[in-house]
């Protein structure tokens, strides 16, 4: 299994609104891709940022390296640009990729 997980900081006075809108729009636009089979999303708790912001991770599951390919070079883009619409210089994320080792 394949593991995309997505870390993003985001300013602490839009943290409710920024997981409200993941939950209610953007991770549901990304499974409805059909390249994953599911997802988790946790918040960092330590250690505590000084500066007031919030971190969330997501992690979206799929079976085979092929589906996040193509998941990457045919949905990505626009997700991707939504968010960053949205949530313009107030948030920082970053991306890695992860193997289930069994």
């Amino acid at each position: 299994m394949v593991i995309y997980s997505v870390t993003v900081q985001v300013e602490g006075s839009i943290a409710e609104d920024w997981l409200q809108w993941m939950r209610a729009y953007h991770i549901p636009d990304v499974l409805a891709t059909g390249y994953f089979t599911g997802h988790r999303i946790q918040r960092l708790v330590h250690p505590e940022t000084e500066d007031g912001h919030a971190t969330f991770n997501i992690q979206y599951l799929c079976r085979h390296w092929d589906d996040y390919n193509n998941y990457q070079r045919l949905e990505a883009p626009r997700l991707q640009a939504e968010h960053t619409e949205r949530y313009r210089d107030r948030f920082v994320a970053f991306r890695t990729l992860l193997e289930e080792v069994e």
